[in-house]
């Protein structure tokens, strides 16, 4: 897929790695970036940022989690400001904890925010991409969708899940002539990843590093994009030595006291 010229919609764009495949993709030449997140004052600082580049921004207002004013957003952008050619679901939180010491409410938020969120989105937009036949989308996964951490739990499952979605979504819209990829950063240094506590012994990536890894992941026929060697690596390594990688996983997390 060429990007210039083409009209791009990035959830999760107020921030972090959002943030920055939205100014990677405007240094690319794409003609319209809708910016989508719950941080209004973000999205408006970001837009003003992007326009200085010649590139139309559009900041969308909505929360994820909304399921009706969610619907309502995407169709007037698709009224407004012609097909979205480029769909990036970025929009993630995760909340660090034990299993046995972990709170629903943030269990579920991750959920919502994660899988249904990203669901809800898609659904959207694929139906649109499907009846113009054209159309990539990207699904922002990470490494933790193949090598599930310790004190990661609901996370990790969320980014399985939305490697699993995007299998089986490839497979229904070829024929649409939309293809679906899955983008797999590793661990990344952003401000939700700052408030964590790391694991040892992994370099982080920047999130410049990781809209980089993007465009060329758009540009190419790979089906899932890896950021660098470590996650290739670590991915290849746990399929074919789980046993191994599962035991270097577990002494490389951050260790916590048990709850009392």
């Amino acid at each position: 897929m060429k990007l210039k010229g083409k009209t791009a919609l990035i959830t999760g764009a107020s921030r972090g790695i959002g943030k920055a495949i939205a100014l990677e993709l405007a240094n690319q030449g794409v003609s319209c970036l809708l910016l989508l997140a719950r941080n209004a004052q973000a999205l408006a600082d970001l837009a003003a940022e992007i326009e200085e580049l010649n590139v139309q921004a559009i900041p969308l207002a909505v929360d994820l989690t909304k399921v009706e004013a969610l619907s309502t957003t995407i169709s007037q952008a698709w009224r407004d400001y012609g097909p979205i050619h480029l769909l990036v679901n970025c929009a993630g939180i995760a909340h660090q904890a034990p299993f046995l010491q972990s709170k629903l409410k943030n269990v579920q938020e991750e959920i919502n925010v994660n899988l249904m969120g990203l669901y809800t989105v898609t659904r959207l937009v694929a139906r649109r991409m499907a009846s113009q036949q054209d159309g990539v989308i990207v699904n922002v996964s990470s490494l933790m969708g193949k090598l599930a951490a310790p004190t990661m739990s609901t996370y990790s499952a969320t980014k399985f899940a939305i490697l699993g979605f995007t299998q089986a979504l490839r497979g229904e819209l070829a024929s649409h002539n939309v293809r679906v990829l899955a983008l797999l950063p590793s661990l990344t240094d952003t401000d939700m990843v700052r408030q964590m506590q790391l694991f040892r012994w992994v370099v982080p990536s920047t999130s410049k590093q990781v809209a980089e890894a993007l465009v060329k992941g758009v540009l190419s026929e790979s089906p899932e994009i890896f950021v660098d060697w470590q996650s290739r690596i670590a991915a290849i390594a746990h399929r074919i030595v789980p046993w191994l990688m599962e035991k270097v996983i577990q002494t490389a997390a951050p260790v916590y006291e048990p709850s009392r």
